[in-house]
């Protein structure tokens, strides 16, 4: 192994002459900042999902909004196992005989009285059954009500007894007696508020609303949030050996992946994107197809567009000569795959150029757009990064980030699938999971420790 394998993944280092990965992001960054700006929107919850919060989420309520039980069991005043118990209805001997009569004593029924809170018990009369719902009476000293887990604590009450302790640990018609075991104020009781504060804030604004945040919103009321309203991203796939979806391949011709790879991938993620292809070398093609876009945006349809091809230095990059005279850069990166890249604006449009293959298309949104769009408008959420061993070793150029698709085993190491190709699209099928590599590090062994990022 050269160098060290402390993660980063920011594009230090960067070979020769070659843009890093954080200056490239960086860039990405102040092109995308206006899209913060759009106006908030109103939206349901299910419309709402893969957003983000245009404001911080204040809790109308409580949670739990009342003080209830945490378990099956009887509701009581933990003041009656204190004091004279003999004064406050006799003595357990007195009420009934000993424990030991009245099916086995408490100890054989869930603990000694030590361990279940306190070295006293005694007989309560059961009172109405409380389920979730209900609206309980008032407990009074000496009584015990049989309470279902979620129902609301009755008034006077301040703890529970699971019915395991109970003797007999069953729930008795009212009237009948119950012997429990002592325990202390609060046992077994989700106080109000215990999970969250009314007037709290839950979620700042900028949270990406997934199914979780969807759940918290609906507990605390919640029919519609207010979001920043997704991205609507065109994708363009680029190359005149692009067929029609659905006709024969004719010689030298392939099939478009990279729109639907992106586009996929994008809506996946809560953004609003659809495809289109240039067909043709030919920069009038391209330029054509982002005119159009140009005014779809201007109508407030549309916010960015993603060109996949022609950004390389081939003789035939019509993405390069389509964008030539706009204010659109063009670099090569210290990154494997995905060095090519653009960015700049057509017509006030911002548009990103991806390379043509479809790894290198992937890798360039996962690695540069992604994270970025993250930060600027909170949408979709970064990928959850982890350190793992490396399940066999690799090599890696000097000077680039190397990224290479995995899969991460149950024993927690993480195997390379396929080569570094950026072309190797079954590969990227199969995987779930991104290795990345450090520009200073020319060779890894099995066993190292490596930056991975799940997808």
């Amino acid at each position: 192994m050269t160098g060290h394998t402390e993660p980063h993944a920011q594009g230090r280092g960067a070979a020769h002459g070659h843009r890093t990965v954080q200056e490239h992001r960086a860039r990405l960054a102040e092109l995308l900042a206006p899209l913060a700006q759009r106006p908030a929107e109103e939206r349901s919850l299910d419309a709402a999902l893969g957003a983000a919060l245009a404001a911080d989420l204040v809790a109308p309520v409580s949670l739990p909004p009342f003080d209830n039980s945490q378990m099956d069991g009887f509701a009581v005043r933990s003041a009656d196992f204190r004091g004279d118990v003999g004064a406050r209805g006799g003595d357990l001997g007195a009420k009934g005989g000993d424990l030991g009569a009245k099916g086995g004593d408490l100890g054989a029924k869930g603990g000694d009285l030590g361990a279940t809170g306190g070295d006293l018990g005694r007989e309560f009369t059961v009172v109405a059954a409380i389920a979730a719902g209900d609206v309980p009476a008032p407990l009074q000293p000496g009584q015990a009500a049989p309470i279902m887990t979620g129902a609301l604590l009755p008034e006077g009450a301040d703890a529970v007894v699971p019915i395991e302790w109970a003797v007999p640990s069953r729930f008795p018609e009212p009237g009948a007696t119950v012997a429990l075991p002592a325990v202390e104020p609060g046992t077994y009781v989700r106080r109000a508020g215990s999970d969250v504060a009314a007037g709290a804030v839950v979620l700042p604004a900028g949270t990406p609303i997934g199914a979780r945040q969807v759940g918290l919103a609906a507990a605390l009321g919640f029919t519609a949030l207010s979001v920043r309203a997704p991205l609507r991203v065109l994708v363009i796939s680029t190359g005149a050996e692009l067929a029609p979806d659905g006709e024969p391949l004719g010689p030298g011709q392939i099939y478009d992946a990279n729109g639907w790879l992106l586009s996929s991938a994008l809506r996946e993620d809560g953004l609003e994107a659809e495809n289109a292809v240039s067909r043709s070398d030919d920069p009038a093609s391209l330029r054509h197809e982002l005119a159009e876009a140009a005014r779809a945006a201007e109508e407030g349809r549309l916010d960015l567009v993603i060109t996949t091809g022609g950004v390389s230095k081939g003789a035939f990059e019509a993405t390069k000569l389509a964008l030539d005279e706009h204010d659109v850069e063009f670099s090569h990166l210290a990154m494997q795959p995905g060095g090519p890249q653009g960015l700049g604006s057509f017509e006030g449009l911002p548009v990103v150029a991806f390379p043509g293959n479809p790894v290198s298309c992937w890798i360039s949104w996962e690695v540069l757009l992604r994270p970025v769009l993250a930060e600027v408008v909170g949408a979709p959420r970064c990928r959850r990064r982890l350190t793992a061993r490396l399940a066999a070793p690799l090599d890696s150029p000097h000077g680039k980030l190397q990224v290479r698709r995995a899969s991460l085993r149950q024993d927690g190491s993480v195997a390379l699938v396929g080569g570094p190709g950026s072309h190797l699209l079954g590969a990227l099928a199969v995987s779930d999971a991104l290795v990345l590599v450090p520009e200073d590090v020319t060779d890894l062994a099995a066993g190292a420790d490596v930056e991975v990022w799940l997808t």
